[in-house]
């Protein structure tokens, strides 16, 4: 089974590698039809399927179980880990700090956590030694939120789950590790840099992370089943986590490897910036409405459509292949994000639409990874312009 992150990685390839014009000639099934085979062939548990544009949701459709042992059937309401999907949402929290001047995305990080000073680079590693050297300039803000700081994808005190240490210890380690390689001179993706960057949001706004989301961002958009503390009630609606069974044969459950448990803990649990939020569908298709309305919604302003810009377009150097922009994967048509354990959501600019793709897997027997793709293709060809 691949690691999480390289199959969060390779799920956004298969997504921003599809055709953009995926309109039938004849009428398509539904999105729940589309993806109903998969369920039927024991390769897909359930899932939760929406499709919205800036101005509303125009469907919400559900296909198989949140729980198979139970016969607990997947509801629009279930919840799910989102995983990587909360690195856009750090970012536009990022963003506001940005438009209000208090944060400057081409500042060296040092500036705002001291710690960072001094950081090395590695510049030869074998068996027997590892040569550091001091980098050409000290990683910025805008190189940690695109993947291109040399930061590692996380530090040696995040095991066993991602989740035990409170923000500013992991960022500190991070701090004390040698950088892979000279900011900007490559890409790869970091949990590590989108933490940092959430540890900056942290010291100039004098405020708690996780509450600074709680007031900026979740209670002005409504999304109030978006959390990093599920409560007891919303605990019950998160769907089953499941695996290729024996020898990849069927599905079995499994838990969240990367959490700890459980998952409603706030003693133990800390809020993980890069990956460690629970939504819905609904409230994932509010935050995405916001992008698409410029940083407005309801007549609420959280963002200027500059900023905006800004998450949404390409921040990474032209000489690299990879195209990410602040927390989001972009090409010229669309930007989104992947998540562990296969959830997707994304903006699709040229159909003005928004598909957001709720399952919750670790991997997938048979040819279960190919549902994500038929769900995409229904819902361009049924509501694409």
């Amino acid at each position: 089974m691949l690691p999480p992150y390289r199959f969060l990685m390779a799920s956004l390839a298969v997504v921003f590698s599809l055709p953009l014009d995926l309109r039938a000639e004849t009428k398509t099934p539904s999105l729940a039809g589309s993806v109903q085979p998969f369920v039927d062939r024991q390769e897909l548990a359930g899932a939760v399927m929406l499709v919205a544009d800036k101005d509303k949701i125009l469907t919400t459709e559900t296909v198989g179980s949140a729980d198979i042992a139970a016969n607990r059937p997947m509801t629009g309401d279930a919840m799910f880990w989102i995983a990587s999907q909360s690195k856009p949402i750090t970012c536009a929290a990022i963003m506001m700090l940005v438009e209000e001047g208090k944060i400057h995305l081409n500042d060296p990080v040092e500036d705002y956590l001291p710690e960072f000073k001094g950081q090395m680079v590695v510049s030869e590693k074998s068996d027997e030694k590892v040569v550091l050297v001091k980098p050409d300039h000290p990683i910025t803000v805008r190189e940690v939120l695109s993947h291109t700081s040399g930061l590692p994808f996380k530090s040696g005190i995040e095991e066993p789950t991602l989740d035990r240490w409170p923000l500013e210890a992991r960022v500190r380690s991070y701090a004390m590790t040698p950088l892979d390689f000279e900011p900007s001179s490559a890409y790869r993706y970091a949990n590590a840099g989108i933490n940092t960057g959430a540890r900056i949001l942290e010291v100039v706004s004098e405020m708690p992370y996780e509450k600074f989301l709680q007031e900026r961002l979740f209670d002005p958009l409504g999304m109030s089943d978006t959390t990093f503390w599920p409560t007891e009630e919303q605990a019950k609606r998160i769907a089953t986590s499941y695996q290729p069974g024996p020898e990849k044969q069927g599905l079995e459950p499994t838990v969240i490897t990367q959490l700890h448990y459980p998952l409603t803990d706030r003693e133990v649990r800390y809020p993980m910036p890069a990956g460690g939020l629970f939504s819905t569908a609904h409230d994932l298709s509010r935050f995405y409405r916001m992008l698409l309305n410029g940083g407005e919604l309801d007549g609420k302003r959280l963002l200027s459509e500059e900023s905006v810009k800004t998450l949404t377009s390409r921040q990474t150097p032209e000489g690299l292949s990879n195209s990410y922009g602040l927390g989001f994967k972009v090409d010229p048509h669309r930007f989104g994000h992947a998540g562990a354990y296969s959830t997707n959501s994304f903006a699709d600019t040229e159909h003005g639409l928004i598909l957001i793709w709720l399952v919750q897997h670790a991997g997938f027997p048979g040819e279960g990874g190919k549902a994500q793709d038929a769900f995409v293709k229904a819902a361009i060809a049924s509501y694409g312009n």
